[in-house]
């Protein structure tokens, strides 16, 4: 039987760290207000002459790095991103070709938050159909760009940053991706968007929130889908040894954990450090316990997000 193999991981934050003092110097609020309702300290922000493509590629590397395996392996890139280079052309093809890469093909794709399990989901498929051997899945933002700096309530919790998966096809069992669900909600559009687009307003707008409301809903279906993930492979949530979720709020981490009773030293936080990376956030916090020696080979994990649509989904996977 195939199966999704991840056989590397990577990431790149970039260098220019923007603290809740320095915040505290632009815009009206403190660090404490920031810390206790978000639980985060800093954020990374990609330098002027930065941009996504070049975040993802450094990430890809890595992961090709962790992998043993060279740019001739890959077959497909897919990137997971809200926040592309251009409009057109897709920022893997410009990531395909900064890597070097003439063969194959690339794609993006956009669920926001959620895009890397989307993008999880749609590797698998491919892989076990055969449609590619190895892929390359980043998940990489410069959410700085798309933000209201003068907006206390959403400029806070977001930052940049790029994380990378090689996943690759192999005749092994329990191993790899084991399941994954996607899910989206079109009504609730006005709770969490972006008020700019190329089709309807022709220039790129500054993202929105309310916050509240989005809290709400996050809680409630990333629990049940991660609930029915694991039920529905067969697993019960104690059995699962680590858990790594979108960053987004450390109090939407707390409250999902109390709602399926998870043990909070198996929730994986990186939220105070990284902030709000968007689609790179799950591949980062994979990558930030991987390297930290908290999660090892033969673990088995729950991969999560919940982004602005809303589209959420999760995915089980046996490291």
């Amino acid at each position: 039987m195939t199966q999704s193999i991840l056989r590397g991981v990577g990431s790149y934050l970039p260098e220019k760290i923007l603290t809740n003092k320095d915040l505290e110097e632009t815009i009206e609020t403190t660090d404490e207000w920031i810390k206790e309702r978000t639980g985060i300290n800093q954020r990374h922000v990609a330098a002027q002459n930065e941009y996504t493509s070049d975040l993802a590629v450094i990430a890809a590397k890595k992961a090709l790095n962790d992998a043993e395996m060279s740019t001739q392996d890959i077959d497909l890139i897919i990137v997971a991103t809200t926040t592309p280079d251009y409009t057109f052309p897709s920022t893997a093809t410009i990531v395909q070709k900064k890597l070097g890469i003439k063969h194959g093909a690339a794609f993006d794709i956009q669920a926001v938050c959620s895009g890397f399990i989307y993008g999880m989901s749609i590797a698998d498929s491919m892989l076990k159909s055969g449609s590619a051997k190895n892929i390359l899945l980043i998940g990489a933002e410069t959410f700085s760009r798309i933000l209201d700096w003068n907006d206390r309530s959403t400029c806070v919790l977001f930052g940049d940053g790029a994380g990378a998966f090689i996943l690759s096809s192999d005749n092994v069992s329990d191993f790899g991706i084991l399941n994954t669900l996607i899910r989206s909600n079109g009504e609730h559009r006005e709770l969490l968007y972006v008020d700019g687009g190329p089709s309807k307003s022709e220039y790129v707008g500054k993202l929105r929130m309310i916050g509240n409301q989005v809290f709400k809903h996050a809680v409630k279906d990333i629990a049940s889908i991660m609930k029915e993930c694991a039920e529905s492979y067969g697993v019960a949530i104690s059995d699962i040894d680590w858990f790594v979720p979108h960053q987004a709020n450390q109090r939407i981490l707390n409250g999902v954990a109390k709602r399926l009773c998870l043990n909070d030293e198996q929730v994986i936080s990186t939220v105070s450090i990284h902030a709000n990376t968007s689609a790179a956030s799950v591949p980062l916090a994979m990558d930030f316990a991987i390297k930290d020696g908290r999660i090892k080979r033969g673990d088995l994990i729950m991969l999560e997000a919940f982004g602005g649509g809303f589209t959420w989904g999760a995915s089980l996977l046996r490291y």
